[in-house]
């Protein structure tokens, strides 16, 4: 079976250490203040950085998806190593990541028709593509060949959702990333939002007044996701999403979410970072999960 490098671009919000530590290289997006100056994210400008423009600067950032040269060059650095080549992506419809990562695979298939190269539409973000991505190295650790990891992600893809609110759809309605949240816009940008990511797309879930009442409704969300399916939270691995300024809110959502599951989240917190924090601001918490790999 031969050996393969497993990538993923930046929006999976996945702790540095922990991707190192499974394995994962991460191919950064970009983002700008002026549309002129383009930075990597993490790599050229901090989430602090990044967080202090977005909140104090009328100028609306704007990102961008890796290039096909980027992704060319990461992926043709393993296949110069002997590894074939994952790559698990952005939803498709977020962003071309996936689309941009296509092209890099089609023009090294040419140069290098032994190789095999194989990328992942998520149909997640932030929290939920960074549970998509450590499966797949949880299954390379486990013996799984890339085709039956890629498979198998695609089969996982369907069981991921990120239940979440964030302190204003201003920031998504900015951005235009609103989606099928649309019906929570407008005069209800005083209320506080709660959303769903599943299928690639943000879905409406409702809203609810104060802050307090909307970090207890995801947890409702859940509770109501898994017995509406009469689903085993133990199939399932679970993560935390906290914004720039919602840390110490996260803390006290992720001893509540533990309580619902039965059992301790061990997983660093999923931070969200340039690529979704652009459009949720700085303030979003939320739950994701995924259904485990041998569970499927």
């Amino acid at each position: 079976m031969s050996e393969y490098q497993i990538f993923s671009d930046s929006s999976c919000d996945t702790d540095g250490a922990l991707l190192k530590e499974m394995g994962v290289i991460r191919i950064p997006f970009y983002v700008s203040f002026d549309q002129v100056n383009y930075e990597k994210e993490i790599e050229e400008i901090s989430l602090e950085r990044f967080y202090e423009r977005l909140t104090s600067e009328k100028i609306f950032p704007k990102t961008s998806l890796p290039s096909v040269a980027d992704y060319r060059q990461h992926f043709e650095q393993a296949i110069k190593r002997g590894k074939d080549v994952l790559c698990i992506c952005i939803t498709s419809k977020f962003s071309g990541s996936f689309q941009s990562a296509i092209t890099a695979k089609t023009l090294l298939e040419e140069k290098y028709p032994e190789a095999s190269i194989y990328i992942v539409n998520s149909l997640q973000a932030t929290g939920g593509q960074g549970l998509t991505v450590l499966e797949a190295a949880k299954m390379q650790i486990a013996g799984y060949s890339i085709e039956d990891n890629y498979n198998t992600l695609n089969k996982l893809s369907d069981t991921s959702r990120i239940m979440f609110t964030v302190g204003t759809l201003e920031y998504l309605e900015r951005g235009g990333r609103v989606g099928k949240a649309k019906s929570l816009a407008g005069s209800l940008l005083s209320l506080k939002p709660l959303i769903e990511l599943y299928d690639g797309e943000l879905m409406p879930y409702g809203t609810v007044r104060g802050r307090k009442r909307s970090l207890d409704r995801p947890i409702d969300m859940l509770r109501e996701y898994f017995e509406k399916r009469k689903e085993n939270y133990q199939d399932y691995t679970f993560g935390i999403i906290s914004g720039y300024s919602s840390e110490d809110e996260a803390v006290v959502f992720k001893k509540k979410i533990e309580e619902l599951i039965g059992h301790p989240i061990d997983l660093p917190y999923f931070q969200v970072g340039v690529t979704i924090g652009t459009y949720t601001g700085p303030d979003p918490v939320g739950v994701c999960f995924i259904r485990k790999f041998d569970k499927i």
